[in-house]
């Protein structure tokens, strides 16, 4: 027989050894949130749930559970195949540790497959998220990029990842770039995905003496930022990277590709058009439907994008900051790891 456990163990095994998380819920349930790296075996496909709900509801439980018993176990020799495929030790679960994880632990125990069941379901570990992130607390120095759009950040960021330093990258977990154009090409997390990936990162982060993030506004696409968060970013040693326009512009086609997206970056561009002097306007538009994209751009950053950086700049307070002036991205993540190393080791000192 399966064991029930307790999210409280859980992690505390997760610290000790790697855990497969298997979430049997629908694909659509799945795909709206999930414990991170869980992989998805449903029960049921979206429609047999519905199915079985409607059963329930319009005719009785039981004749619910034999229904959903007959389409399980149509798909048990598959469904007990990919669990045995699976590396051990196996955590599954569903919406909140009731009938789908039960009768799905208890086939492949059969099966002579160890599994254990996360009692609560992903309901519980999604509490837990909830009231870690009200009462975290964040120790860290914090060192918040700024820049005008397409300063290259979030490359910066990137590289910085590659080689180990502390980075929290917001945008990449919110899966949008923090922009009317931001989520052009992306699929964007929703705040329960967005609060589950963030806590994975701070977690991982908690014996780092510093920690790097972009100096993001409260809201990325749909997702809000936690208030300590915003605190830090806001209290933080802010980060200014200049580097020329052009390179700017280079970095945004690079980045957002928008000759595969036409009529989308046309849609988005029309929902800010009526805020910029007309004449540009007109010309941008004009670019965006010949294609001529770094025109376009250009525009876009001379004319919206930068006059609206230069009045988020002034609202920090005066404190410890620094600008880093460079030539494109490879040459200002060099001089801010430089910058890193000597505020690093003065804090120390301090």
């Amino acid at each position: 027989m399966f064991h029930d456990v307790s999210l409280e163990q859980v992690l505390k095994w997760r610290q000790q050894q790697r855990l497969t998380f298997i979430d049997v819920r629908s694909p659509s349930e799945f795909n709206h949130s999930t414990i991170p790296g869980s992989i998805n075996i449903p029960v049921f496909t979206d429609e047999e749930r519905a199915e079985v709900g409607t059963i329930y509801k319009q005719v009785s439980q039981q004749a619910a559970k034999d229904r959903g018993l007959e389409i399980f176990s149509a798909k048990l020799p598959v469904f007990v195949k990919q669990f045995a495929a699976i590396e051990q030790p196996i955590i599954t679960y569903c919406w909140r540790g009731g009938m789908r994880s039960k009768s799905a632990a208890t086939m492949v125990e059969l099966m002579g497959i160890p599994v254990y069941r996360l009692e609560g379901g992903i309901r519980s570990y999604r509490q837990w998220v909830v009231n870690m992130l009200e009462s975290y607390q964040m120790k860290q120095t914090t060192y918040a990029l700024n820049g005008y759009t397409g300063t290259g950040k979030t490359m910066i960021l990137h590289q910085l990842a590659q080689q180990d330093y502390p980075v929290i990258d917001l945008e990449g977990i919110a899966a949008h770039r923090g922009s009317i154009f931001g989520q052009i090409g992306l699929e964007p997390n929703n705040q329960t995905t967005f609060d589950y990936l963030l806590l994975e990162d701070l977690l991982r982060l908690q014996s780092s003496d510093f920690i790097l993030i972009e100096a993001e506004s409260r809201r990325i696409g749909k997702v809000l930022l936690p208030d300590f968060l915003l605190e830090k970013k806001q209290n933080g040693i802010q980060i200014f990277i200049d580097i020329p326009i052009e390179e700017r512009v280079l970095n945004i086609l690079e980045d957002y590709q928008p000759w595969k997206y036409y009529q989308e970056f046309l849609e988005a561009f029309r929902m800010i058009k009526r805020r910029i002097h007309t004449p540009i306007a007109k010309q941008i538009e004009k670019d965006l439907i010949a294609e001529n994209y770094t025109s376009a751009f250009h525009l876009l950053l001379e004319y919206y994008y930068d006059p609206m950086y230069e009045y988020s700049r002034r609202q920090y307070p005066e404190g410890r900051s620094y600008t880093i002036y460079a030539s494109n991205v490879q040459e200002a993540t060099w001089k801010l790891k430089t910058l890193l190393e000597t505020t690093s080791a003065k804090q120390m000192q301090g």
